[in-house]
């Protein structure tokens, strides 16, 4: 199913998918115009349309939690890669919200002490 839904991704990610889309929406509504907007039309367009933009919604967060998953283990791989980095930080993600909360702080810190040690002032 994964794959499906990578496959859908890039599907839907040209140009021309856009184009293919719109084109048929104009000629749709063209259509319902010209028969004077039937109900039956219009119920069956909508609940194709929202079936549509569920199935995407759910293959686009698919699709952004592996790339997130993977840009995520990328990450942790130069941390424990680096003599210098702080191992704490591989899966920091999953610390409470008390711990990321320090982390920030000393990361600020860290920064500013930097900017002052460079001669440049703080805003």
């Amino acid at each position: 199913m994964s794959r499906v839904f990578q496959r859908l991704d890039e599907i839907i990610s040209h140009v021309a998918t856009a184009a293919v889309v719109s084109f048929v929406l104009i000629v749709f509504i063209v259509s319902l115009a010209l028969r004077g907007f039937p109900p039956r039309w219009q119920m069956g367009f909508s609940t194709v349309a929202n079936a549509i933009v569920i199935m995407l919604l759910f293959a686009l967060k698919h699709t952004q939690d592996r790339q997130q998953t993977a840009l995520q283990l990328k990450l942790d791989e130069l941390i424990r890669s680096s003599p210098a980095a702080d191992d704490h930080l591989v899966q920091i993600e999953r610390a409470e919200e008390k711990e990321l909360v320090e982390r920030v702080r000393d990361q600020i810190e860290v920064h500013d002490s930097l900017r002052s040690d460079d001669g440049v002032d703080k805003k």
